[in-house]
């Protein structure tokens, strides 16, 4: 029985092989020991020790909190895909990617969807049409321009903040992308537009069959230049990450960055920039009030990387600060209760030795410094610890903030 339902598994494999100039089976295996350790510190407010000063008595000044474990994609994401390509002659093609995460720390998640890519395309000398699941052109710059590749311990600050403004800042669903050709002398570039897809009502009935009317849209494009040793990249797109028919809002998330390296041989040099905002945005139903807040986040990185015999080191210093808008008169009435500004710096050291050209051993230790209430954890995949924002006991709550965090990967990845 077993010997049949494999020569039936071959049969079909042919098949399908026969039937395209060429399929790959495609993946990465990626696992680490991975560790985070989160400090929090207490805060003391100068006017609750006035009212109460026995108030913090008894309170630690600092807490910390911990996890260790067995983590994947700290290296390479984790990955099972097929690929394939038909020539149809006269410079013309069609493709295929479908492209699955996998969790091999535990085995809980294999084929079961094609999150990481799913899209089918056409190309030729006009360039490339790609329908699918993909890449935010927004997201090339921070993955490309990162010595750590937005992976593990190391991944950009600007990567693990823009996700608190743009919702699934990485993929977008439902899109129609262009890509131009190859042949423009290192001139490179794509737009995309992803479809919300909400049902649209009589404008008498939206609000109540469907309140959320544009949610899930975005656009955006990347234009870049690469040509040796040098590739610089600039992007942009808007997101609406959630409507509301009835209030007449889009909650809108902006995202412009640019990013260069320069490969000078026995060091590559990397660089980013990037603003995103955050604004609730009016379309005309009712009329914007007087006081409209807005989250602004700007975040940069340098890093190197440097070959050495069969291994590399990696290196970066990223910071982010965002500027949440407060209501001055509110701020008035209690500026410590507000924190404005908050912002943090992160240090990441890495080595990867290649023993192959598929398999890798790597580590990575990040450290991250965190003002004004900020809270980045420099926690890898699954191995995050929470933070301690409150500790009680009989004389009273202290409120702790996110002051510092230590994170590491000591891992093995083999592609195939």
């Amino acid at each position: 029985m077993k010997k049949s339902l494999v020569a039936l598994a071959a049969l079909a494999v042919a098949g399908v092989a026969s039937a395209q100039s060429s399929v790959t089976l495609f993946g990465i295996v990626d696992a680490s020991i991975s560790s985070v350790s989160n400090k929090s510190e207490l805060v003391t407010d100068p006017f609750t020790l006035l009212a109460s000063p026995l108030a913090y008595y008894g309170l630690p000044g600092s807490v910390k909190s911990s996890k260790t474990g067995l983590n994947n994609s700290a290296y390479n994401s984790s990955r099972l895909g097929f690929r394939g390509v038909e020539d149809l002659g006269g410079g013309l093609a069609a493709s295929f990617w479908l492209e699955a995460p996998i969790t091999n720390d535990d085995g809980a998640t294999g084929v079961s969807t094609f999150s990481r890519r799913s899209t089918v395309s056409l190309s030729g000398n006009f360039g490339e049409l790609r329908l699918g699941r993909d890449y935010k052109p927004t997201f090339w710059n921070f993955t490309n321009f990162d010595p750590f590749g937005t992976n593990g311990a190391g991944t950009a600050l600007i990567q693990r903040a823009a996700g608190g403004i743009e919702t699934s800042n990485v993929r977008a669903s439902n899109t129609v992308g262009y890509f131009l050709p190859k042949n423009l002398g290192g001139f490179y570039g794509q737009v995309q537009y992803s479809f919300h897809e909400q049902t649209k009502y009589d404008n008498d009935l939206q609000g109540s069959l469907n309140n959320n009317s544009r949610g899930g849209r975005y656009w955006g494009g990347r234009f870049g230049y690469a040509n040796g040793p040098l590739d610089v990249a600039v992007a942009y797109g808007e997101q609406i990450n959630a409507s509301s028919w009835n209030a007449g809002t889009d909650q809108t998330a902006k995202n412009f960055n640019v990013g260069a390296s320069y490969d000078f041989g026995v060091v590559k040099l990397f660089g980013q920039y990037a603003n995103l905002k955050g604004k609730t945005e009016y379309n005309g139903l009712i009329n914007a009030p007087a006081y409209n807040p807005s989250t602004k986040l700007n975040g940069y990185l340098i890093g190197i990387t440097a070959p050495v015999g069969a291994g590399l080191i990696r290196a970066s210093y990223g910071h982010v600060k965002t500027k949440v808008d407060v209501d001055p008169l509110a701020y008035l009435a209690d500026p410590f209760f507000y924190q404005q500004n908050p912002k943090a710096d992160q240090l990441a050291l890495g080595y990867v030795h290649n023993l192959s050209k598929r398999t890798a051993l790597y580590a990575t230790v990040a450290y991250i410094k965190n003002k004004n209430g900020a809270a980045y954890s420099a926690g890898s995949g699954n191995i995050t610890a929470p933070w301690v924002t409150e500790v009680s006991n009989t004389f009273g709550t202290g409120v702790y903030q996110a002051k510092t965090s230590i994170g590491y990967d000591l891992g093995i990845r083999h592609s195939f």
